[in-house]
């Protein structure tokens, strides 16, 4: 039973990896000449929007919001946790509201078509270096004055082990959060790890199914000014960790 759940494993990683290659070709001549204004860029949301549905249909993923609060008016700063690729795939059509864009690492720079898409919409953090990374924070925020919201995982990236299990936070979302005045909006990916898991470990878990969301009540303004940056942190890592304690328990 095992070795047979294995190989449906490795045969939907690879559907999935030619499906995905197959959508950025075709959507890529489409936002690509959006991607050279400002105007142009925000409109372009729309159609990541649309590829996000994409990946939905042809993925037959679908998405239960069982905590979908009201959120508020952006700009804001999205804060999830990171446990597969889905999570980036599938939010712009979770959250297709308010435009925004993702904080993300800079090694996806190294994918031909994506680096095109990343590099001119969204923003790439060098963890390798402190100035890189100093230059990242000031354009996130730049951002945030000119009405995007943004999206930042705030682990820093995939943990390497014991999903759903999450790591400390870094501070940097509530560090800008607190210098540009917004609100924030925790998001917690219950189950995205068992859909996808990290592609280049042919044997890990890959399937399609029902992606488990929790958008929580945000947190505002007034209360982001008012709580340290670590208690801020603090206090984002306990709701977003909330459903996963939660889920561990009922297993």
């Amino acid at each position: 039973m095992r070795i047979a759940i294995v190989l449906l494993s490795i045969v939907w990683k690879i559907y999935f990896g030619i499906f995905f290659l197959v959508s950025i070709v075709l959507f890529y001549p489409i936002i690509f000449p959006f991607l050279f204004s400002e105007k142009g860029k925000k409109r372009s949301f729309r159609l990541f929007v649309a590829w996000s549905w994409t990946v939905r249909l042809f993925g037959f993923y679908s998405v239960r919001k069982i905590k979908n609060f009201k959120l508020p008016n952006g700009p804001y700063i999205i804060v999830a946790n990171h446990t597969s690729y889905l999570d980036i795939f599938l939010l712009p059509s979770i959250l297709p509201f308010n435009p925004f864009l993702f904080l993300g690492k800079s090694e996806i720079l190294m994918y031909p078509l994506l680096k095109t898409y990343f590099k001119r919409l969204n923003i790439p953090v060098y963890r390798g270096s402190g100035i890189r990374a100093a230059r990242s924070l000031i354009k996130a925020s730049k951002a945030l004055k000119e009405g995007w919201s943004l999206a930042i995982f705030p682990e820093g990236g995939i943990p390497e082990h014991g999903h759903p299990k999450m790591i400390p936070f870094k501070d940097g979302a509530f560090q800008l959060a607190k210098s540009v005045n917004v609100p924030i909006v925790p998001v917690t990916f219950l189950n995205n790890y068992r859909l996808l898991s990290e592609p280049i470990k042919i044997f890990r878990s890959a399937r399609p199914g029902r992606s488990d969301v929790f958008i929580h009540q945000y947190i505002s303004i007034e209360e982001v000014q008012a709580l340290s940056k670590k208690e801020l942190n603090a206090k984002c890592f306990s709701i977003v960790n909330g459903p996963i304690v939660s889920s561990r328990k009922e297993m």
